[in-house]
């Protein structure tokens, strides 16, 4: 049987065995694949060697040339990643096989390759992205919004001309929003400015529905390109922790008490852990309050907020072993390589099938090795909501991923890009019109629809001042457009589909304190005289300044407003199917069968299905139904201020519920 090696460069492939005793199977599978010069999405397990899969290939490509002498300074791999902590990490690991593979060929008595690999992210310093445009890299390491800035550049169009090959990691965390759209169309725009389609490769550990998320990565031929689906799930050791003290409504004292005793202990037993957490508030909380429990500087914060050399030190330190956990947001649950983790903990439910796997699948990663994964509920609601995620998980269910449909907002910043790019130039409109259509999120854009977004593009909108914000010239008798001379500056200044979103300072008068803060959102939103809960507090907003909530004490009145939106992420409806059908069974069954059946299928202990049972049936009696996605119970009651209140006990998940909050 021939080796998946065997068409590899020697030097490629001793570098190779001598680091790893075989290929995996997404590189076995993948490779004959990319060989071939097919676009291809491989999915499988995190851990399991799909970045190296997709990358070696690549790295033979350019071992090949430069023996031969062919490989000029110019990119010829792009890179692309959802995070720029992802991306840094990724150009870090590229050095190991680089510097390993022209060591091997300098033994040979050959020139060692000289392949180099940059990146190029909103975090590069500009000294080195002058120096990339003079010299590119043969493998340009980057984000979706760089790819944009350097797409619509002149220099970054330079150096983008020459590439043959997109790899496109973690594509599930781009395709279900609108930063997927936008990097559809930029991967449209590569192909146009290189004058061919290059070959594209997705990597991803969690993706449901593969055949839609295949086509949105590559729509060229109907059917989508190749997939390696090696699949999603491995051994895992997981387990949910119920505390010693009795769950309630909310997570009080006692019980977070509890819970950090715990993960202290949990730290304290292995290597390294990481603490995953729902907002940067509890990051920061939790690693004061297990620094406490711990030797000093064991643990350390890492989450957006922080700077970058901030977020970089700590991964540092965990990877050398100097500290023993990291307490984290969502920004270490992607493909980040931190070393060897033992053990990943959730405080809190993930409220996602697909980001518990991401999280467990950070311990463990490494080939042959068992992830292990402790979920800590604080409230009983958590309880049984980790309870139908275990059940999820061991079920093999997975969350589906919603693409947007032809987003109009993403399509006037991608044409004006594209038309900024080359100023002067007149572009026809029936031209632009198929290439949007091109990529998958645009397929079934209406050209209606398409040719409005270009009329107010070219007229702009009407102000007090008059009109504005036009940015394209349009002629339509020979049905044309071409750049007006502020477009591309104004392209460049404003790209990407990353909301940014302000924070407004809560000032309470008359003692001007700052009490806390709340997003732009919410406060623009908001009005003189109404009510909003902020802490335990109620306070009434008397004004609204620049960046400022002035606010009064309002005495413990009832909030006016029904809610205020915060950073803890929404639960899925994969994962809310599974609530609705575990809170059907527990009304169903008698209570021993249902206690048998969560400590089967959730991996319960005892005391955690025995709460679960008594608060569904005490929930059950006090409503007089049981909450489904076929029963919605209306609750309303009077608090302790007389204020009547209503809960909608529906447990569909965030997309419904949002919307019916709003």
């Amino acid at each position: 049987m021939t080796s998946p090696l065997s068409s590899f460069d020697p030097a490629v492939a001793g570098w190779f065995r001598e680091r790893f005793e075989a290929p995996t199977e997404p590189q076995a599978e993948g490779w004959p694949t990319i060989a071939r010069g097919e676009d291809v999405l491989i999915t499988a397990p995190t851990g399991s060697g799909k970045t190296l899969a997709a990358f070696l290939f690549a790295i033979d490509r350019l071992t090949r040339d430069a023996r031969e002498g062919r490989l000029a300074d110019e990119t010829r791999v792009v890179y692309v990643s959802p995070l720029k902590a992802l991306s840094a990490d990724i150009r870090r690991n590229l050095q190991i096989p680089l510097a390993g593979i022209a060591d091997l060929a300098k033994v040979d008595g050959e020139p060692p390759p000289p392949i180099r690999a940059e990146l190029r992210t909103g975090d590069t310093p500009a000294g080195e992205r002058a120096r990339m445009t003079r010299k590119p890299p043969h493998i340009l390491v980057t984000t979706p919004e760089s790819l944009y800035l350097l797409l619509t550049a002149t220099r970054g169009r330079a150096m983008l001309a020459t590439a043959d090959t997109v790899i496109v990691d973690e594509i599930h965390a781009l395709a279900r929003d609108k930063r997927g759209s936008h990097l559809a169309l930029s991967l449209e725009r590569l192909d146009r400015l290189a004058g061919r389609p290059l070959q594209r490769i997705g990597l991803s550990a969690t993706v449901e529905p593969l055949s839609e998320v295949a086509r949105f990565l590559s729509p060229r031929p109907p059917e989508g390109p190749a997939v390696v689906p090696i699949g999603h799930l491995r051994d895992m050791d997981l387990a949910v922790e119920v505390p010693d003290t009795e769950l309630g409504a909310v997570a009080t004292h006692e019980v977070m008490e509890d819970i950090r005793d715990r993960i202290a202990a949990l730290i304290e037993a292995h290597d390294t852990t990481l603490v995953f957490v729902n907002t940067r508030r509890m990051a920061e909380r939790m690693t004061h309050v297990l620094g406490e429990r711990l030797p000093e500087g064991a643990v350390l914060a890492h989450h957006g907020s922080l700077a970058r050399e901030v977020r970089l030190e700590a991964e540092r330190r965990l990877q050398s072993g100097e500290v023993r956990a990291i307490v984290a947001t969502a920004s270490l649950e992607l493909g980040i390589d931190i070393g060897s983790v033992n053990l990943a903990c959730q405080l809190g439910s993930p409220r996602s099938i697909a980001v518990a796997l991401q999280r467990v699948g950070r311990s463990g990663h490494w080939l042959g090795a068992t992830p292990k994964g402790r979920f800590f509920p604080t409230t009983r609601d958590e309880l049984v909501e980790c309870a139908a995620l275990l059940a999820a998980v061991h079920a093999g269910d997975l969350d589906r991923i919603r693409i947007p449909e032809a987003p109009l907002d993403i399509l006037a910043q991608q044409l004006v890009a594209e038309a900024g790019a080359t100023p002067g130039e007149r572009r026809a409109l029936d031209d632009l019109f198929a290439f949007v259509r091109r990529a998958y999120p645009y397929r079934n854009l209406d050209r209606a629809a398409f040719d409005e977004v270009v009329g107010m593009l070219s007229e702009g909108v009407a102000t007090t001042r008059g009109r504005r914000g036009a940015f394209l010239h349009r002629d339509t008798v020979a049905g044309t457009v071409r750049a007006r001379r502020h477009a591309r500056l104004a392209a460049i200044q404003n790209g990407g589909a990353i909301p940014e979103t302000a924070q407004y300072q809560v000032v309470a008068e008359p003692d001007d304190r700052v009490v806390g803060q709340l997003d732009e959102d919410f406060a623009i939103e908001s009005y003189a005289g109404d009510v909003f809960l902020l802490g335990t507090t109620s306070w009434r907003i008397r004004r609204i300044a620049r960046g400022q909530v002035r606010v009064e004490d309002a005495a413990g009145a009832a909030p006016t407003i029904p809610f205020w939106r915060g950073e803890a992420p929404g639960r899925t409806a994969e994962l809310s199917i599974r609530i609705a059908e575990l809170r059907e069974r527990m009304d169903r069954d008698p209570p021993e069968k249902a206690r048998a059946e969560l400590l089967n299928d959730s991996r319960l202990g005892a005391a955690g299905a025995d709460q679960i049972v008594r608060y569904l049936a005490a929930g059950r009696a006090a409503l007089g139904a049981m909450p489904s996605q076929r029963t919605v119970v209306a609750e309303r009651f009077f608090d302790d201020s007389g204020g009547m209140q209503l809960v909608i006990h529906a447990p569909f998940g965030s997309r419904i519920n949002r919307a019916w909050g709003l």
